[in-house]
C-alpha cells in the first residue's frame, strides 16, 4: 500500500473480466489540515473516489514554540489511523503520504513521523520546500494548462511563490507566511501588526524576477475560501471555485469587507468551513499585498494544487500533454455513452469533423469547446426525455471539469441544453448571460442544433456520419447523403434540418450523391 505513484500498475481486475483503473491515494499532511484523496486511475482525467479533510492544525504549535503541539499531534495521528484503515478497505493500489512545512520545520517532526509509522503503518515522506512548490505549480498547470504568471500556494506554515510559463515552473520564492502565522500576528496586535508582519516579509522578494503584470493563481484552502466569499458577495451564478476569476482590486475590497463583517455572518456563507473563518482576514491581507506588488492582471483561483501536482508528475510525458477537458469528456463518453462499447468517444470525434463543415473558420479555442460538446453529446440519454435538456445543462455547467473557464462552461451548457431538445429562451439559461457573451451563446445554440441534427441522422453512430456531410453553399444549408441511403432522410431528420437552417437564415437542401 505504500508504493509510490510511479510504480503503479495501470490496470486492476474489474467487472466482467474488464481491466479497471488503479486506485491511487494521496495523504497530504499540511500545517492546517490533513486530507486523504483517493483517485480512480492514473490518467489526465482521474476521478475522485473519496476526499476527506481533518483540520488538525499541526502548524499552530510550530508557529508558537517551534514544535508540534501535543493536542494537534493526537488529532493528526487519529486522522491518519482512520485514513490508513480506509485505504486498506478501499484496496488502493498505491498510497503516498507527504508532509509539508509544519512537520518539516518542527523540532519533533521526526518523532511524529516515527510514531505515525508505528501506529498506522504509513510511511510519511517529509518533502522539502522545493518539492512542495514544484508540485503546487504543476498542480496549477494540470488544471489550467495555459497558466502563465505566478502561482501562490498558501498553506498553514508557508507561502510558496512560483513563476509558471510554457507548462513549467521557473523562479521560486518560499516565505514563512502561512495562515497560522498570519493569524498569530493579527491576534497579537490587530490589523496594524498584521500589516507590518506581511510588509516586512514581502520586502525582501525580487518581484521583477517572479514576473509582474500577469495573472496570479491562488492555491490553498484559505484563498479558496476567499474566492467563495467573493462569489457570495457578488451573487455569482456559477458555484465552481476552479478557474474563478477575480479583478485585481478584489483582494483590497475583501480586506475592507472582512474588517466590518462579523464572524457569525462569515460562518453563514455557504461552502466556507467554519475552521477557516478566523484565517480569512490574514489571508485576504496577504493576497492583496502580494498581488499589488506583482501588479497582477487578475487573480484566478485554482482547486488544483500539491496533490494534483504529485499525480500529474507521475504521468508519462504523453499523458501530461493531453488536454484535461477533452480527456475528461472522453472518459465521460466511455462511461455514459449509449452503446457502452467504447465507440461513443469515436462518435464524438466524428461529430466534431461533421460539424466542422459548418464551423471550419472557428479559432482553435472555440473548436476545442465544440469538441468537448461533441464528446458529451450522449451524456443525458439515460434521463427522462422531458429532463434531458436540464441534465445536459447541469453536467456541462457544474461538471468536475478543468481546463475551462466560466465562459467556456456557459458555452458548453448552452450547447448541451439545445442538443438535448431545450428551447431558447428558457428560465434556466438566464444566468448564462453573466458568464459568456451574447455572441458566444448564440454560437453555442447553433452548435447544439447542428449536433442534434447529426445525432438524429446517424442514430448516435459514427459510420453514417462518415458517409454524410453538412455545409453552407449558395443553395442553402446542404445535407449530403449517399443515393442508396436516401431513406435516412426521415421526417424527424428533415425537421431538425429545417430548424438548423432557420437558425442560420438559410433554406434546407438535401443532396443525394
Amino acid at each position: 500500500m505504500d508504493a509510490r505513484l510511479a510504480g503503479v500498475d495501470e490496470t486492476r481486475p474489474g467487472l466482467l473480466g474488464q481491466a479497471a483503473a488503479p486506485r491511487i491515494a494521496i495523504i497530504d499532511i499540511g500545517s492546517n489540515s490533513i486530507r486523504l484523496v483517493v483517485y480512480q486511475g492514473l490518467s489526465r482525467a482521474a476521478s475522485v473516489l473519496f476526499n476527506e479533510k481533518v483540520m488538525a492544525g499541526l502548524g499552530r504549535g510550530v508557529a508558537a514554540t517551534g514544535a508540534l503541539a501535543p493536542d494537534t499531534v493526537e488529532l493528526a495521528v487519529a486522522a491518519l489511523k482512520r485514513f490508513a484503515i480506509l485505504a486498506r478497505a478501499m484496496q488502493v493500489d498505491s498510497l503516498r503520504a507527504v508532509a509539508t512545512a509544519a512537520v518539516r520545520e518542527a523540532s519533533n517532526g521526526p518523532a511524529f513521523v516515527a510514531r505515525v509509522r508505528q501506529e498506522t503503518g504509513l510511511d510519511v515522506e517529509v518533502i522539502d520546500g522545493e518539492t512542495e512548490a514544484r508540485a503546487a505549480a504543476f498542480g496549477v498547470i494540470a488544471g489550467i494548462p495555459e497558466a502563465d504568471g505566478v502561482v501562490g500556494d498558501l498553506g498553514g506554515g508557508s507561502l510558496e511563490l512560483v513563476q509558471v510559463a510554457g507548462g513549467e515552473p521557473r523562479e521560486r520564492v518560499s516565505l514563512k507566511l502561512g495562515t497560522l502565522r498570519l493569524e498569530g500576528a493579527r491576534r497579537k496586535g490587530g490589523a496594524r501588526s498584521l500589516a507590518r508582519f506581511v510588509a516586512d516579509s514581502l520586502d525582501a522578494v525580487d518581484w521583477e524576477a517572479l514576473g509582474t503584470g500577469r495573472p496570479f493563481y491562488a492555491v490553498g484552502g484559505s484563498w479558496r475560501a476567499l474566492a467563495q466569499l467573493h462569489m457570495h458577495l457578488n451573487d455569482w451564478p456559477l458555484p465552481v471555485i476552479h478557474h474563478h476569476v477575480m479583478e485585481p482590486e478584489s483582494p483590497a475590497r475583501l480586506v475592507r469587507t472582512l474588517a466590518r463583517i462579523s464572524l457569525k455572518s462569515l460562518r453563514d456563507v455557504p461552502a466556507i468551513s467554519s475552521a477557516r473563518v478566523p484565517q480569512l482576514p490574514g489571508a485576504a491581507h496577504l493576497l492583496a499585498a502580494v498581488t499589488q506588488r506583482l501588479s497582477a492582471s487578475a487573480i484566478i483561483a485554482s482547486a488544483y494544487g500539491l496533490r494534483e501536482g504529485l499525480l500529474y508528475l507521475a504521468l508519462p510525458p504523453e499523458a501530461r500533454r493531453e488536454d484535461p477537458l477533452l480527456a475528461a469528456a472522453r472518459a465521460e463518453a466511455h462511461r455514459s455513452g449509449r452503446f457502452c462499447d467504447g465507440s461513443d468517444a469515436e462518435v464524438g470525434d466524428r461529430l466534431l469533423c461533421w460539424t466542422d463543415g459548418l464551423f471550419s473558420e472557428e479559432a482553435a479555442a472555440l473548436r476545442r469547446i465544440r469538441h468537448a460538446a461533441c464528446l458529451l453529446a450522449d451524456v443525458a440519454w439515460r434521463a427522462h426525455p422531458d429532463l434531458r435538456a436540464e441534465r445536459g445543462f447541469d453536467v456541462a455547467l457544474h461538471g468536475n471539469w478543468v481546463g475551462i473557464d466560466a465562459a467556456g462552461r456557459a458555452t458548453l451548457a448552452m450547447t448541451l441544453f439545445v442538443l438535448n431538445g431545450g428551447s431558447v429562451p428558457h428560465p434556466l439559461l438566464a444566468s448564462l448571460s453573466r458568464l459568456a457573451s451574447d455572441e458566444a451563446l448564440a454560437r453555442a445554440r447553433l452548435w447544439g442544433l447542428a449536433i442534434r441534427l447529426a445525432q438524429r441522422l446517424a442514430g448516435g453512430t459514427a459510420d453514417i456520419l462518415a458517409r454524410s456531410a453538412i455545409a453552407i453553399s449558395p443553395e442553402g444549408l446542404v445535407l449530403s447523403l449517399p443515393q442508396r441511403e436516401d431513406a435516412l432522410y426521415g421526417e424527424a431528420v428533415a425537421r431538425r434540418h429545417r430548424m438548423l437552417a432557420d437558425a442560420l437564415r438559410l433554406e434546407p437542401v438535401l443532396r443525394l450523391q
